[in-house]
């Protein structure tokens, strides 16, 4: 495994075993509906040199699966090769305390990596950086993931062969159904309101034991259900609220905001 991030290595790997019942549906959707989806194959199968640098807990997950594509279009991956810090990642901490499942220019999805490397919540990012509840663990997110997979393949098998629709059509189609099915719930692209707004509040009332030092406000997700919603932006602090970053605990559903 590429191992070019200085990433912890005190957490558990996730076994294999935990997500095998959703590898496998997911591998059996895409045999179903092969002219529109794909499997990325993972770090152990491929036969292609691959620059992905996962954390070691997704290793046993990650030998195996790669992603998936659905027109061309990368909607789930464990095989990011570009880490940033710009767009969607402006707020976050250090590149080892999340890995991205998908990502646009303005919007993604990550998974939150705990202190120690140690996987947790799964979160949306939308373009106003609010933090969004997809899902409680990686396997979670991967059953909501396969769920609109399927909505979607099924609504372009509906549209006839691939080779009888007009490639760009089809393409376009897709993106929208998964967008329909998935992201825009996650990402901040409805107008419907969140399953719960959970506050920014002062770590001096918090109630909240081992935060970082210099933690300026505290969300507690601890109970919330999928969907609530995080405003990172709305918090009153000196200078730009832009220069201050987040960091994860209890398996990332303890955000604290630190300063820049």
């Amino acid at each position: 495994m590429n191992n070019s991030l200085p990433w912890p290595t005190e957490a558990q790997v996730l076994p294999l075993a935990s997500v095998r019942p959703v590898l496998d549906r997911l591998a059996s959707l895409v045999n179903t509906h092969e002219e529109d989806a794909a499997l990325i194959p993972g770090l152990a199968v491929t036969e292609e040199e691959v620059a992905a640098d996962p954390p070691p807990a997704l290793e046993q997950i990650g030998d195996e699966l790669g992603g998936i594509e659905v027109r061309g279009l990368t909607m789930l991956t464990l095989q990011i090769e570009d880490r940033t810090d710009v767009g969607p990642y402006t707020l976050l901490g250090a590149a080892t305390s999340f890995y991205p499942l998908y990502e646009t220019p303005e919007a993604a999805v990550v998974l939150a990596l705990d202190e120690d490397g140690a996987p947790g919540a799964v979160y949306g990012i939308g373009e106003d950086l609010a933090l969004q509840l997809a899902a409680d663990d990686l396997a979670a997110y991967l059953e909501r993931f396969a769920d609109a997979l399927e909505a979607t393949l099924d609504a372009l098998a509906a549209r006839g062969p691939a080779a009888e629709d007009s490639e760009s059509a089809r393409t376009d189609a897709a993106e929208q159904l998964m967008d329909e099915h998935l992201f825009a719930a996650l990402l901040g692209m409805t107008d419907s309101a969140p399953a719960l707004e959970v506050p920014l509040q002062d770590p001096a009332v918090a109630g909240i034991d081992g935060l970082p030092a210099g933690t300026l406000a505290v969300a507690d997700l601890r109970t919330a259900p999928a969907g609530a919603r995080v405003d990172l932006m709305e918090i009153e602090v000196p200078g730009d609220p832009l220069e201050t970053h987040i960091a994860w605990s209890e398996r990332g559903r303890v955000i604290a905001v630190l300063g820049g």
